[in-house]
C-alpha cells in the first residue's frame, strides 16, 4: 500500500520465461520486474512473448516511470490484463496507450479473482472510502462483553490461537478503529504484538474529547487519530482523505452496530468462543439481507465465521 499488489508473467509458447510482482512502495512494479529479467537474460524472446498481468499497466509518472511505456519499448506483441486500474490517473489510459502502439490487448481474464486480490485498492478508489472490516468476538449465548468486570482490561472470549490471528490481521490492514467506550472499558493498545508486522494507525471515536491521555491508545507504540464523529459515512470520508485503504472496526458493540445499520461494511469476521456470560452487552447483529456466508472455520474450539456484505 498505497500501490496495488500486482503479479505479472511473461510466456512464450506456453512456457513461463519470467515472473514479477510489485516491490515495496517506491520500487519496481510487477511488469518491470518481469521484463527486466528477460532483458538481462534472453532479450530476443520479448518479441514473441505474451505478458499476463493482473492489473492494467500504469500510464503515468509516480514513484516510478509508466509501466505501459516499458511494455511498448520492450516490443512485447500481446498483453492479457485481469482488471482495469480504477486509479484516476490510469482508468483505461494504460490500455489505450498499449493498443495505440499496436499491441494486441485482452482485458477481463479472471477478472473477479484479480479484483479480490486488490479489493482494498478498488474500494478506496471506486467508493472513496476504506475497505471496512468488522471484527468482534461473542459468547455462545450472544454477548460481546459482561455486565460487570473486575478491572479495566479486555475480558477474553476467545483462545490464544484466535487472538494471535487477530494480530496477524492488524499487521495486514492500515487502520484499526474503536469507540470511546471501548477505550474506557478495556484500555486496549490496539498494536500488533503476537505477530510480526507493523501496527495499524489507531483511530478512536471521541465526540466529547475527554478520554484520559494516559490511555494505552495514546502511547508511542503506534500513531493515533481521534475523530470527533460517530457517523460512519463521515468517518469513511475522513479516513479516505487520510489515504487509508482499509480499516478494522473492533468495537464496541454500539460502534459496530452503527456501521452495520448504515450498511457501511464490506466484510465481517465473527469469533464465537466456548464461554457464556448469561447477561451483558449483546453482540452486534447483521441482517439476513446484508450478509452472505463466506466461510466458517474451527480454531482449536473457537469458531470463526466470515461474512460478505451483499450490497458492497
Amino acid at each position: 500500500m498505497p500501490n496495488p499488489s500486482v503479479g505479472a508473467l511473461l510466456l512464450v509458447d506456453d512456457l513461463i520465461i519470467a515472473e514479477g510482482y510489485t516491490s515495496a512502495y517506491g520500487g519496481n512494479h510487477a511488469e518491470v520486474n518481469a521484463i527486466t529479467y528477460v532483458q538481462a537474460h534472453t532479450p530476443e524472446l520479448l518479441a514473441k512473448a505474451t505478458l499476463y498481468v493482473t492489473l492494467e499497466p500504469c500510464s503515468h509518472y509516480g514513484k516510478t516511470p509508466p509501466c505501459a511505456d516499458l511494455v511498448i519499448a520492450s516490443g512485447i506483441p500481446k498483453v492479457v490484463i485481469g482488471t482495469i486500474d480504477p486509479h484516476a490517473k490510469v482508468a483505461g489510459s494504460g490500455i489505450k496507450k498499449l493498443m495505440k502502439a499496436g499491441i494486441n490487448v485482452t482485458v477481463g481474464v479472471l477478472e473477479s479473482k484479480c479484483y479480490e486480490v486488490n479489493k482494498r485498492f478498488f474500494t478506496f478508489h471506486e467508493r472513496k472510502r476504506p475497505y471496512i472490516l468488522l471484527k468482534w468476538a461473542e459468547t455462545v449465548d450472544g454477548f460481546i462483553a459482561p455486565t460487570e468486570r473486575d478491572k479495566i482490561a479486555p475480558v477474553w472470549i476467545t483462545n490464544l490461537y484466535s487472538r494471535q490471528l487477530v494480530h496477524k490481521w492488524r499487521s495486514e490492514e492500515q487502520a484499526i478503529l474503536v469507540g470511546a467506550q471501548t477505550v474506557l472499558a478495556d484500555n486496549p493498545s490496539l498494536t500488533t504484538r503476537d505477530w510480526y508486522g507493523n501496527s495499524p494507525l489507531r483511530v478512536v471515536l471521541d465526540e466529547r474529547g475527554d478520554l484520559p491521555k494516559e490511555a494505552a491508545v495514546f502511547n508511542e507504540q503506534a500513531a493515533t487519530v481521534v475523530i470527533a464523529s460517530k457517523d460512519p459515512k463521515e468517518i469513511g470520508r475522513i479516513l479516505y482523505e487520510k489515504g487509508i485503504q482499509s480499516v478494522i472496526v473492533e468495537g464496541g458493540a454500539n460502534t459496530l452496530q452503527r456501521f452495520i445499520d448504515a450498511d457501511l461494511w464490506d466484510e465481517a469476521r465473527v469469533f464465537t468462543g466456548t464461554t457464556t456470560f448469561g447477561k451483558g452487552t449483546k453482540a452486534p447483529v447483521l441482517t439476513q439481507e446484508q450478509k452472505s456466508l463466506s466461510k466458517s472455520q474451527d480454531l482449536k474450539g473457537d469458531t470463526l465465521t466470515t461474512y460478505k456484505n451483499n450490497h458492497s
